[in-house]
């Protein structure tokens, strides 16, 4: 379990190191700033349909790993400003995981394993409960893929309210440095690009640390 943490946590530095690259590019930043230009005349046309979209696509990027909100986060940046961007993605990816959530205690395992790797619901289903601490969950949140949590503890009946609140929590930590990096980026200020990267990373790590060094399953309050 922790080596695939470990190759997970590799694979956001190569991102972040292709995104700092990409930062620095002349070139590729010109047809960015058309494309962003582009999809902004869009956009305004139908604000609405821009949100409900963006919130959208965040929540699917919190359900299934192979999507990301990555992509997404620059274009809200330039279209709506930092802050309003912060609360759509925060609010997709809250959506996202109740929903998730729902999945996995209403329609079960069935449907789970077609949604999420069965070998990596295994591999932290006997490190949980229904009656796991709350700070607990919160760091099992901030240390998995957001896909992963949803699922499981839909799973185990983990009590909603107290699932939504560790959620919201680890998510605004995650949501307030990718709305950094996105504006970073579209600034062209590689130092700050990789000085937030780095953090999130570091975060991450020591989540992912520290939900490992817990060795037995959770103990019953």
């Amino acid at each position: 379990m922790l080596v695939h943490n470990w190759k997970r946590l590799l694979v956001l530095l190569l991102l972040l190191g292709a995104a700092v690259l990409a930062a620095r590019s002349e070139s590729l930043f010109g047809e960015l700033d058309d494309l962003l230009a582009a999809l902004q005349t869009l956009i305004i046309r139908r604000p609405g349909w821009g949100v409900v979209v963006f919130i959208l696509f965040s929540a699917l990027s919190a359900m299934f790993a192979f999507l990301s909100s990555a992509v997404l986060v620059p274009i809200g940046v330039y279209v709506w400003g930092a802050t309003l961007t912060f609360v759509l993605l925060w609010v997709g990816w809250l959506l996202g995981g109740v929903t998730a959530y729902a999945i996995g205690r209403y329609l079960g395992r069935r449907v789970v394993v077609w949604l999420v790797d069965p070998d990596k619901l295994r591999r932290y289903e006997g490190r949980l409960s229904k009656q796991a601490r709350f700070p607990v969950v919160l760091l099992f949140q901030l240390a998995l893929p957001s896909e992963i949590p949803g699922y499981l503890l839909g799973l185990l009946r983990y009590p909603f309210w107290l699932y939504v609140a560790a959620l919201a929590i680890a998510e605004l930590p995650f949501a307030a440095g990718a709305v950094s990096l996105g504006k970073s980026f579209l600034r062209r200020d590689w130092t700050a690009l990789a000085a937030v990267g780095i953090a999130g990373i570091t975060l991450t790590a020591w989540a992912v640390t520290a939900w490992h060094r817990r060795r037995a399953t959770v103990p019953q309050d």
